[in-house]
């Protein structure tokens, strides 16, 4: 589903090139639930920015669904973005002026849904997170959990093949991240292919496959539970 193959990505910085992906290979197969984990400056989040279609890598080819998108105009990689990837952020970037339900509708509208099925699918997602008894609330009405649910049931309502989630926990006390790394879980059961970006440990443990990012390479991918589960 998701693969990389030698991908750089530096930026000048006044007079000076700084590389920060300095050849990246990576494949991460439909309905994987993985983990990119590293320490801040590592390039983990270049590289989630890259595989989120949200920039593009200096050299290198980046395929998502065995579809070139590295080489995608700006127009392209918004299609590929609405269509293929829900995204979750540490923030949750939901409107303040709209309601629960008006926020998990905007991918809809971007992707040209008419009102009522747009409607019939956000009630469908926030019932699947848990929230219907809040969908009529403003953002300031929800606790911070809460508030991730939305940006999940948001993430989700397009029926994308990645949900890419940016430190999701990190705004969250202990018990409310365990209750979302719970609902990532079971997504990933239901087919989801599931990436999240995280420098938490007990955040990676939920995932199957930890990936390991430090100085712009790729130093270490864990698959024990993988294996453990084939036997191998």
């Amino acid at each position: 589903m998701i693969r990389l193959e030698a991908i750089k990505k530096s930026y000048i910085l006044g007079k000076e090139e700084v590389s920060v992906l300095k050849g990246i290979d990576l494949t991460i197969q439909k309905g994987q639930f993985a983990a990119i984990m590293g320490p801040s400056g590592s390039g983990k989040s270049t590289l989630m920015n890259i595989i989120g279609c949200l920039d593009r890598p200096t050299t290198g080819e980046y395929y998502l669904n065995e579809k070139l998108v590295s080489n995608d105009d700006d127009k392209e990689l918004a299609h590929v973005r609405n269509q293929s990837i829900g995204f979750v952020f540490q923030q949750f970037q939901l409107l303040p002026r709209l309601t629960a339900l008006k926020n998990v509708e905007l991918p809809m509208i971007y992707a040209g849904f008419k009102k009522k099925e747009r409607e019939e699918r956000a009630n469908e997602a926030l019932e699947k997170v848990n929230l219907t008894d809040r969908m009529h609330h403003l953002p300031n009405e929800l606790s911070g959990g809460q508030k991730q649910r939305v940006a999940i049931a948001r993430a989700i309502v397009n029926q994308p093949d990645l949900i890419l989630a940016d430190e999701p926990t990190g705004a969250l006390d202990t018990k409310t991240s365990e209750q979302i790394m719970e609902l990532f879980t079971m997504l990933n059961l239901e087919g989801t292919t599931i990436v999240i970006v995280t420098h938490e440990l007990e955040v990676a443990s939920y995932a199957k496959r930890k990936v390991l990012v430090r100085d712009g390479l790729l130093v270490q991918d864990e698959r024990t539970l993988e294996k453990v589960r084939s036997g191998k």
